[in-house]
């Protein structure tokens, strides 16, 4: 226990500062790719692998870790390139993953190192880019780019969740919320804003998004720069945390330490889980916080925060 007390004192040492850690890894190629430590939960040399009859391909079996049986997600497959050939696979490696509740493996070719990084140095996609690239941020890294993937593209693509809130929640919904004030959404992942917004539209809010922290302290001062009460203009927030430019911590950090925007109530939604990440949640004074992604847990949790308010 006092190695993970350490872990945590450690990581939360980044929290408010706008800052994270990269593990940077290969796929085919030279091209470098990030993926934030705290969804890391290990790395190691590919297990062996037993193939899943019916499977998609980009899932190149499952693996026995530790107890648990893990898929193991081919990454190259899935951003649409060409998969890693079964001669290399024994001198490959697994990033095991945790994510939206759920652990998964990414086999990639080559581990690189962890490389400790400002969040203003991670930049959203060029916008030329497209809708349908897998990447929410870059950055650069010894003059060379380095691409920070879009997971949760990638796992809505490779095993899709319900999005729809169910009856049985919706019919709890007994109050008319059309006078209710905007919720503001905040997430990088162009996925992760439509299933929000999905959701909340589905209880009958009205919804504004924005895809960074920045982005949105932005909009909220923008808001109460007439002097009016920021609660008259948005009921709550709910942010992811990695976020280029700016994260969620540090945006919940701002927003509390702002008297025009202190009493915001705001929700950090995030793949993030455990022990970490609600250590952190209470450094930065969050009034909440949910993993992802369950529509009727957010849809009812929202409703109790509005029903309160």
């Amino acid at each position: 226990m006092a190695g993970v007390l350490d872990s945590v004192n450690q990581r939360t040492q980044l929290v408010g500062e706008n800052r994270l850690e990269l593990l940077l890894f290969r796929l085919r190629g030279r091209q470098m790719y990030g993926i934030n430590v705290f969804k890391v939960k290990e790395v190691l040399q590919c297990p062996r692998l037993t193939s899943i009859p019916n499977s998609r391909s980009v899932v190149r079996g499952v693996a026995h870790i530790r107890g648990e049986t893990i898929p193991i997600i081919d990454l190259s497959m899935a951003i649409r390139g060409p998969g890693i050939p079964a001669e290399e696979l024994a001198t490959s490696f697994v990033i095991i993953t945790e994510y939206n509740r759920r652990t998964q493996g990414f086999l990639v070719t080559g581990v690189d190192r962890i490389v400790n990084m400002n969040w203003e140095d991670i930049m959203p996609p060029p916008k030329g880019a497209g809708k349908d690239v897998y990447l929410t941020a870059v950055t650069r890294m010894d003059d060379a780019l380095v691409e920070v993937i879009d997971v949760e593209k990638i796992l809505s693509e490779v095993s899709p969740l319900s999005e729809d809130v169910t009856e049985a929640v919706l019919s709890k919904n007994t109050r008319d919320r059309s006078a209710s004030r905007p919720v503001l959404v905040v997430d990088d992942s162009s996925v992760a804003r439509r299933q929000m917004i999905r959701c909340l539209t589905a209880i009958g809010l009205e919804v504004e998004s924005r895809n960074d922290g920045k982005q949105a302290l932005e909009y909220l001062q923008g808001l109460v720069a007439d002097g009016s009460s920021i609660t008259d203009h948005v009921s709550l927030v709910i942010s992811d945390v990695e976020m280029p430019e700016m994260d969620g911590y540090t945006l919940v950090a701002r927003l509390k330490n702002d008297p025009a925007l202190k009493d915001l109530y705001i929700m950090l939604h995030t793949s993030l889980s455990g022990i970490f990440n609600r250590a952190m949640v209470q450094k930065v004074g969050a009034d909440d916080f949910m993993a992802k992604f369950s529509p009727d847990e957010l849809a009812e949790r929202v409703m109790e925060i509005l029903d309160r308010g």
